[in-house]
């Protein structure tokens, strides 16, 4: 006999806290609909979930996440100061192209919600094959250092953890 078990019991958990929670009412009813949403959302949607990464240096994680808040607070006083100042001075916005050597789906996946989390950048598109990303940069009068800091402070941390 085939032993059933949960794909993801803490997805599970989750999905029936929530269903409780939207519902407003731990009625018999909406618990038992809970309980069945928790327990065959995940079983149905299983096939669609990555595989588990593997995190090879999970110490550089906490690096990167320090860089990550300072250069969002970095970049919200930037975009701050330069709305305060009325655009006298605008900014030198511009769309980059940023050559990547990064493979791996998560660290993509984690490159994009970093750069989409920075105020005044934005992930644009990335090519077929993976090997550009377009970015939109709030203020990068130098594209050059723009790439080349983005690749130092982002993708090649990104790159140690996961590759």
């Amino acid at each position: 006999m085939k032993r059933w078990r949960l794909p993801a019991p803490l997805l599970s958990v989750a999905l029936a806290a929530l269903w409780l929670v939207l519902a407003r009412s731990a009625s018999p009813g909406n618990v038992l609909l809970a309980v069945l949403a928790g327990l065959l959302v995940p079983a149905v949607f299983a096939s669609l979930r990555p595989e588990r990464p593997r995190v090879r240096r999970p110490l550089r994680v906490f690096k990167l996440v320090w860089v990550v808040a300072w250069d969002a607070l970095l970049s919200n006083f930037d975009v701050f100061s330069t709305l305060v100042r009325g655009l006298r001075r605008p900014p030198a916005r511009r769309f980059v192209h940023v050559p990547l050597d990064l493979r791996d789906p998560t660290g993509l996946a984690w490159l994009c919600t970093i750069t989409t989390f920075i105020p005044g950048s934005l992930w644009c598109e990335m090519a077929p094959d993976r090997s550009v990303v377009i970015l939109h940069a709030w203020n990068a009068p130098d594209e050059a250092r723009f790439i080349a800091d983005y690749k130092e402070r982002y993708e090649k941390p990104l790159m140690e953890i996961f590759e």
